[in-house]
């Protein structure tokens, strides 16, 4: 049995070394023993002078992996670590078995550790110990680590502090850093840490920034343990925050700004549909509620939010991509260069616009200035999900027998894929309450194809509306027939 002592410092290179000399000699992992640091005395091992093996190759993924687990605090880490490169050499593509318990305990001790790490350079907090006066001043932290990462996260603070002489004590090791060089020293007791005076402008900071409304104390305790509060300047406010959370969200939310009734009102006026007024409650506060939406950016460029219009009892709900600029300008659906093209071609298919109700997925106007004109852009996935919930309570509000949505954004809206649009389209797909949606291309995308393709593109799309309106005919019929 041969036992291999690593040092406490440089502790990934020399099990480098180690394994590498250990593996190319051939011996086996069962007659390795591992120790970090001091080790005791083993009855059953010895310390045999080093074997010179050959080189080894082993998959990148592997060197990755190691170089965070040999910090990890398992003691069997080593071992594992060498009985993982020793079944390599006879299995290549063993690392990506994701099925191996061994891949998975390692890789699962490695996210352990860079769990770790981020928590050290999130909750490090380092204070003045040396005389202010001096030339270069110096500061020390205390942190206490899960597993032994000093080494491995002190280049991190070297790099973001640089321009100080500073000192991090833990449990395990000591770094000391003098604007040059990091060097690592055994470790100490905790020093005293004395309050500087930034603290208190950073916890009125801390204070400020709080936002009582978002909070969730489970998660905020996951994130950020009660073990680190104490080495933590704003810690103290924690529970204080905590328990005046209630009463700050509610204040806050009373203290919102609201829009002046008489937009409120216009807008709301223009949006209803004439041949189906909007009931008091649900309609009202779907338009009152879009007019100041702040879900997402797209508000502070867009000169007024263009919610749908149509009966409220329409068995089709079209659904397009956004508003485009004059959509932006009336504060109506489909009243621009694409909503034209959209009525000439759904006239042709036999699709009763007046008898459907369009609407977008994308409430505001997004675009890019470019002199006096304003250039479409598409909306991004974050933006398409903050207005689903627009889209949501007008699919409730009219709860449509079957949706078409025209293009990607549409489709991503309604479906959660907003892909492939081209060889979706015609097709019956369906939204996650069931509702029947069919997916074809927006009349926009036809506007910009060259004069050859576009004819065959507007057949098809002619296509897809003429079968929406048999759908919707046919699926009329058949509860008139069954009323009957």
């Amino acid at each position: 049995m041969r036992r291999v002592v690593l040092p406490e410092i440089g502790t990934f290179e020399a099990w480098r070394d180690e394994a590498r000399a250990l593996l190319g000699a051939g011996v086996p992992p069962e007659e390795v023993l591992w120790h970090r640091g001091a080790a005791e005395a083993d009855l059953f091992a010895e310390a045999l002078p080093p074997v010179r093996g050959g080189a080894v190759t082993v998959p990148k993924g592997f060197v990755d992996l190691a170089r965070l687990v040999v910090w990890h605090r398992d003691p069997e880490r080593f071992a594992r670590l060498y009985a993982l490169l020793w079944a390599l050499g006879r299995s290549r593509g063993l690392l990506e078995d994701r099925g191996d318990p061994r891949i998975d305990r390692l890789r699962r001790m490695a996210k352990e550790v860079s769990r770790d790490r981020h928590k050290m350079t999130a909750f490090v907090r380092f204070r003045e110990i040396g005389d202010p006066a001096a030339t270069r001043r110096r500061f020390a932290a205390w942190f206490e680590p899960s597993h032994y990462i000093l080494e491995l996260t002190a280049p991190f603070f070297a790099k973001r502090f640089g321009d100080m002489d500073w000192s991090i004590f833990t449990p395990d090791l000591t770094a000391h850093f003098d604007g040059f060089e990091i060097r690592f020293a055994p470790p100490e007791a905790r020093p005293e840490l004395p309050d500087d005076a930034a603290e208190e402008l950073w916890r009125t900071y801390f204070r400020n920034i709080f936002n009582p409304a978002r909070l969730k104390v489970g998660a905020m305790q996951a994130e950020m343990p009660k073990k680190y509060w104490r080495n933590l300047p704003e810690a103290p406010l924690i529970p204080e925050l905590i328990a005046e959370a209630q009463s700050r969200a509610q204040a806050m939310a009373e203290a919102a700004p609201s829009l002046p009734p008489i937009r409120a009102e216009r807008i709301t006026e223009r949006m209803r549909a004439p041949e189906a007024p909007a009931p008091v409650g649900d309609r009202d506060a779907l338009l009152t509620g879009l007019a100041g939406c702040r879900r997402c950016p797209l508000w502070q460029n867009a000169t007024q939010p263009v919610a749908g219009e149509g009966p409220l009892d329409a068995p089709l709900m079209i659904v397009g991509e956004q508003p485009g600029d004059q959509e932006d300008l009336a504060g109506r659906p489909f009243v621009g260069p694409a909503g034209q093209l959209f009525d000439t071609v759904a006239a042709r298919a036999g699709l009763e616009r007046d008898r459907a109700y369009v609407t977008n997925a994308v409430k505001h106007f997004k675009f890019a200035p470019r002199g006096k004109r304003r250039l479409h852009q598409s909306p991004n996935s974050g933006e398409i999900a903050h207005c689903r919930w627009w889209l949501d309570m007008e699919r409730q509000l009219v709860r449509p027998k079957l949706i078409v949505a025209m293009g990607a954004s549409a489709a991503e809206s309604l479906t959660g894929d907003g892909r492939r649009i081209g060889t979706r389209r015609g097709a019956l797909e369906h939204a996650p309450d069931g509702t029947p949606v069919m997916v074809t291309w927006h009349p926009s995308y036809l506007l910009r194809l060259p004069e050859g393709a576009r004819s065959a593109a507007e057949a098809a799309f002619e296509a897809d509306l003429r079968r929406a309106a048999t759908l919707v005919a046919q699926g009329e019929g058949a509860a008139d027939t069954k009323g009957a």
